[in-house]
This record gives C-alpha cells, structure tokens and sequence, in this order.
C-alpha cells in the first residue's frame, strides 16, 4: 500500500485542507493518507479552536485513513523542529511521500533552496549572528540571511518569506537530514493567504479568517467554507481562545514569578521580566499582548512562550524530547486499520492506542497539556486516558 503523509494543524479544518487532501492523494497514487495532526496547542503558540479529537473527527470524515498527534514538544516548536517531529513521524510510519502546500508550487525552487543553503552555510549563519546582534528579530535575521545566499545562485529559489513555503522549506531539508526514503510532493495552496483574515467571496478561506469570524459573529457565517460534516462538528463544540485561558496564564505568570519563569523553555534574555509586569498591569490578553510585543520579538514567539508558560515546560524537559519516541493515534478508517495491519513490523516507533501508564515525559507533556487545556472550555480532564482512538 502506498502512504502519502501530510502534516496538519485543521484549526479547523476547511475547503482548503480538503482540497489539499485529495490532491495529495491523486498526485502520489496513494492508497492511504496519513495526517500528522498537532494536539491542543499549535505552532503559533494558539490553543486549537476544537479539541483534538472533534478535529481528528473532521479530518477522517473528509478523507484522511490515520491521524497521528504531533506532540506538544514538536507542535508548538520553531519551523525546524516542528517539520523534524512531523517528518521522523512519518519517516516511522513508512510513508512514501510527504506531500505539502506551498505558495511555491513546485519542487524544484526548494531543492535549489537546500544546495544553496548547504553550500553557503558559513554566510548563512554569520549573517544571521550578525543580524541578531543589531537586535533584529529571528524571522527577520534568517530573511536577511537567506536573501545574502539567494544573491550567490542565478538558481530559482524558494521564497522563504512566505509561511507555507518556510515549513515546506523545513520538511525537505528534514527528510535530508535524517536520511529518510520520503519523497516531497508539493501543491500550490489555492484560495486566500495563509495569514489573511478576511472572509474571501468564493469558497476556499484562510483559517485565520474563519476563526475571526466565529469570535466576532457567528458559526452560521462560515459554513459555505467548510465540508458539511467538518462544520457540523465545529459547531457542536465550544471554541478554545487565548481569551478564555488569558486568566489561568495571568495567575501563573504572576505566582511564578519572574525567577521562576526564566526557566521556561524559549524564554531568554529578560523578557521573563516583561511578562511579568504585563501581567501585573493588564486584564485582558490582547493588552497584555502589545505591552510585550516589539521589534525583536514577534506576536508568534511571544505566544509560543506563553504556551509554555502555561504548560509548565521548562527547558529542563525540553532537552530531554529531542525526537518523538511514540506514535499516539487519535483515529483510523477501515483502511487505515488496514494499513497498520501490514506495516506494524517495520515502524520504527511504538503504536500508542491508550496513554495508560506510560511515563514517556513527552506523553505526559501532551496529557497535562490536553488537562490545561480542558480547563478553558469547562471540560473535565484526564480525557487523554479515557478517550480511545477514533474508528470509523
């Protein structure tokens, strides 16, 4: 059986993801599509607007066979580390192909991209030291840097200042990395911006926009953007926003303190001072959000700290999670059932259907992860030890 693996957040899932899925499926001859599906918190250090297991749900209804979590410390990582995670899953499942959206479109720009960053590394990397140094933010020191080693090469290359184009970036150069057998397939993502948050007039919408528009009106206003089943299950759940667990990291980050929160992964260079005294200052999370934004640090980075901050996961943990150690399925058709069925000997991690008593550190991250994040939506935890994998 041929497996195509994609890599996804569904957050949630919409015309476009469906639209990615089944041209992934066409353009590999797949027999089997795997999705590799971030938990509760995502890449940009947001909590997911449904639960895991409602987004499972939605992806499975439009055509995925497995859905594989990423966990917590690979999902809500930089660029590099989040495709590493993401590609060593897929790596483990014996995909064929690893199949992304891209602004791009075409393989052959990122493959010029790896060369020309291999070749160049020494000025890739001094540049971006450099660039650092002059109080640049990271996003920006590694433009800056890519663009000195694009001026190297009359190859076409990536454009890297597009989001989808960086992650595909990311997989390829991990797939290399690793040495794995996966082959990259890339599609040009249709419809509207990635980060764009206005609702399009045809049906395929950015995600962003969709989550605008349910915090600001109603669900009803975003169905014709989403499968009938996906949008159905969307609204049979409460939606999960930094809004709603601003309060629980507040009290957090004003109980720790700043000595306490310097020890929380991705915090450096005093920023846990900052925090701190938002936190002191502001009732509400956008507040608190543009006091400690500036040019060197990015809305992004910032809530991927805050993730952290409200998780608990201090750098201490962090290095002891450098590569998943589990494959923890949430759900699987016939056909995916089918599938683990014929490769179960020659997956390189452990299938985990129950979280039971394992004390793997990154399953206990995403089981306390899955708990914090319940707590938002007035949910009950330990769902991560009774909720079984989804079979449709």
């Amino acid at each position: 059986m041929i497996a195509t693996g994609i890599v996804v957040e569904y957050n949630p899932f919409h015309n476009g993801h469906l639209f990615h899925l089944n041209e992934a499926k066409r353009l590999t001859d797949a027999d089997v599509m795997i999705a590799v599906m971030s938990g509760h918190f995502l890449q940009r250090g947001e909590p997911a607007i449904v639960d895991k297991w409602t987004r499972a749900r939605m992806a499975l209804a439009s055509g995925a066979d497995l859905v594989i979590e990423l966990p917590y410390a690979f999902s809500t990582a930089h660029a590099p580390q989040f495709a590493k995670g993401a590609v060593q899953i897929l790596d483990a499942l014996r995909c064929e192909y690893i199949c992304f959206g891209s602004e791009e479109g075409r393989i052959a720009p990122f493959l010029n991209s790896l060369d020309t960053m291999n070749t160049q590394k020494e000025l890739y990397e001094k540049t971006i030291k450099s660039s650092i140094q002059e109080g640049i933010s990271y996003p920006n020191a590694l433009r800056i840097a890519y663009e000195a080693i694009a001026r190297t090469t009359e190859e076409p290359l990536a454009d890297l200042s597009e989001p989808n184009n960086i992650l595909g970036f990311h997989y390829m150069q991990a797939v290399k990395e690793i040495q794995s057998r996966l082959i990259a397939v890339t599609l040009e993502r249709k419809g509207t911006h990635y980060h764009d948050a206005a609702l399009p007039e045809d049906t395929i919408a950015s995600a962003t926009g969709i989550r605008k528009e349910l915090f600001a009106t109603d669900v009803a206003h975003v169905q014709s953007f989403m499968p009938t089943t996906a949008f159905k299950l969307l609204r049979q759940q409460p939606h999960q926003s930094w809004n709603h667990l601003y309060p629980f990291l507040r009290y957090t980050i004003l109980r720790e303190g700043p000595e306490q929160l310097a020890s929380i992964a991705d915090i450096t260079e005093g920023i846990e001072f900052a925090l701190w005294r938002a936190a002191k200052e502001h009732a509400t999370f956008q507040e608190f959000m543009h006091a400690v934004k500036s040019k060197r640090y990015t809305w992004t980075r910032i809530q991927r700290m805050l993730v952290h901050v409200l998780i608990g996961y201090r750098k201490s943990t962090r290095a002891q999670i450098t590569s998943p150690s589990y494959l923890r399925l949430l759900g699987m058709s016939a056909n995916g059932r089918s599938y683990l069925r014929t490769v179960k000997k020659e997956m390189t991690l452990p299938l985990i259907t129950r979280v039971g008593s394992h004390k793997d550190p990154s399953l206990l991250l995403d089981s306390k992860s899955t708990d914090i994040y319940m707590c938002g939506i007035h949910k009950e935890p330990g769902l991560d030890f009774k909720t079984p994998p989804i079979l449709l």
